[in-house]
């Protein structure tokens, strides 16, 4: 009895030590598949700023929050973009439980116009060797500043003698920018003054200008070194202070995923105005063509996925108004011939609508100029062709009715003192001749009255 005893007791022992192994390895499972915290997460920013890279660097923080990154590298190249995505890019970055690193990088890229305004808000701001920042006068569609229009890149501006007093809004605009970059300065504890030079006067600095005038923290080669840099430095996130530990850190790259990359594609100003395009045309050839289904459908998808670009980009709407009017008279040139009046309206209206579309080239959001070029020249050929075509047609002799029949042969059936019958076109006809014809005889019509020919003898 004892040794059975003795043998459930060895037997709870060895249970609780089973259950206590379990737990360790239970727990060091769970610790290993726990984010390890020392990858740091790299996001690239390349070319021009809109809704869809704002929606990617919301993407990449929520990423990296949940992976527990020690840093976010926002690595930028960007001539500038969008108001409405650089002020979402930077509201997500201040709103960033992780701390974000700005890095214009490789050597030659450029942080300007709104990447300006994202390097000043950002907790770190880096730049590669033989790389600028600057040029964030605002500039809208239309000329006129700001509206629908990012803080862009400026042109070199004339001398102030030669300049035209800005209006109220342009005013309103630039001290709105001015105000918003010192904040970003203020917060993040850089050079405010020359960023309100970078707005009103699009001033521009080089990576070691911008270090010692305080408006980056530090130059790095490469992404490695910029780790082993940001490494023991502090930062305030929500409150607490964060100590940087980089000097080990791997890097994960965050790629957009499919919907950001289709959002890319749309809002690509070349590829909306292409869908505008094929918009215009599928449903009008489908008016023109009830039940052919395949142009409507098509033109109809276009449309939707054009003006749902056009909404989220800054578009000039009355050069959308032209481009409508230009592809509908062309369109109307090609079914109603007016010789060319229609078609070279038409084409004016559409070239001046595609160019001033989106008429802000410091933006880089813009239709390529080969592409218009294209588009003008293909819609110039269509309309020389409809004009020669009717410039031939109108050469040509008739070849339908009564003035058809002059001149064309017929036969003599029967005949008679006052009237003959004779075969033409394989029917019977009434003729009449100032001449006697004979049957077998062939005459010649020289005029049709009624159901009645007038003939002469062949």
């Amino acid at each position: 009895m004892s040794a059975v005893r003795c043998s459930r007791t060895e037997w709870r022992r060895i249970a609780r030590y089973l259950a206590v192994g379990l737990l360790l390895v239970c727990g060091s499972v769970g610790r290993s598949a726990e984010p390890s915290g020392s990858a740091a997460t790299l996001v690239e920013l390349q070319g021009p700023i809109g809704p869809a890279m704002g929606r990617y660097v919301e993407q990449a923080i929520r990423d990296a929050a949940d992976r527990r990154s020690p840093v976010i590298i926002v690595q930028m190249d960007t001539p500038g973009g969008l108001d409405t995505s650089m002020r979402a890019i930077i509201k997500a970055i201040l709103a960033s439980p992780v701390p974000l690193v700005t890095y214009v990088a490789p050597s030659g890229a450029r942080a300007a116009s709104a990447g300006t305004y994202i390097l000043y808000a950002s907790h770190f701001a880096a730049m590669a060797p033989a790389t600028n920042l600057g040029a964030a006068t605002p500039i809208s569609i239309g000329g006129e500043s700001q509206g629908r229009g990012a803080p862009d890149a400026a042109q070199p501006s004339p001398p102030d003698s030669a300049k035209e007093p800005p209006s109220a809004s342009e005013r309103k605009a630039v001290n709105d920018a001015v105000a918003y970059i010192r904040g970003l300065a203020q917060l993040r504890g850089r050079n405010a003054d020359w960023g309100e030079s970078a707005v009103r006067h699009a001033a521009s600095l080089s990576a070691q200008e911008a270090l010692s005038q305080h408006v980056i923290d530090l130059i790095a080669q490469d992404v490695p070194d910029l780790l082993r840099q940001l490494d023991g430095r502090r930062v305030q996130i929500a409150g607490n202070q964060l100590v940087l530990q980089t000097r080990d850190a791997t890097v994960i790259r965050i790629a957009p995923d499919w919907r950001v990359r289709l959002l890319m594609v749309l809002t690509h100003p070349t590829i909306a105005y292409g869908l505008l395009l094929i918009g215009i045309y599928g449903l009008l050839l489908e008016g023109y063509n009830p039940g052919v289904v395949l142009p409507g459908v098509v033109g109809a998808l276009s449309l939707i996925l054009a003006l749902y670009a056009f909404e989220l980009l800054a578009v000039n709407y009355a050069g959308l108004a032209l481009l409508v009017l230009g592809a509908g008279l062309i369109v109307l040139e090609f079914f109603m011939p007016a010789f060319g009046s229609l078609g070279i309206g038409g084409l004016t209206a559409f070239v001046i609508g595609s160019i001033i579309l989106f008429d802000n080239p410091a933006q880089g959001l813009g239709v390529a100029l080969p592409v218009v070029a294209g588009v003008a020249v293909s819609g110039a050929l269509i309309i020389a062709m409809i004009a020669w075509l009717a410039t031939r047609a109108r050469r040509q002799p008739v070849a339908t009715g009564a003035e058809a029949m002059v001149g064309g042969l017929v036969e003599v059936v029967t005949e008679a003192h006052d009237h003959w019958v004779v075969r033409y076109g394989g029917e019977l006809w009434n003729a009449q001749s100032a001449m006697p014809l004979h049957v077998g005889q062939q005459a010649r019509i020289v005029r049709v009255s009624g159901l009645t020919l007038w003939l002469d003898p062949a």
